[in-house]
């Protein structure tokens, strides 16, 4: 496992180390998890975009320029 140095305010810090004390853990594991839940999300987003793309390149909807904006509310 890597290391990594912060730089993070005083108080900020304080918080942190008082939060971890009350969830019996560190600081450093409130960090990790909050990395590892924040590239989850992250990843989870792309892999979304990306199937998004392939429907979109599938899709033999096709549209030459941009729609009005009464052509988006016409009901």
């Amino acid at each position: 496992m890597a290391n990594l140095t912060l730089s993070v305010d005083d108080v900020v810090l304080q918080k942190a180390r008082e939060a971890a004390l009350r969830e019996r853990t560190s600081v450093n594991a409130l960090v990790r998890d909050d990395l590892i839940q924040y590239v989850d999300v992250r990843s989870r987003r792309l892999d979304a975009l990306d199937a998004l793309d392939t429907v979109v390149r599938r899709s033999k909807s096709r549209r030459s320029g941009a729609w009005s904006r009464a052509e988006l509310h016409r009901r």
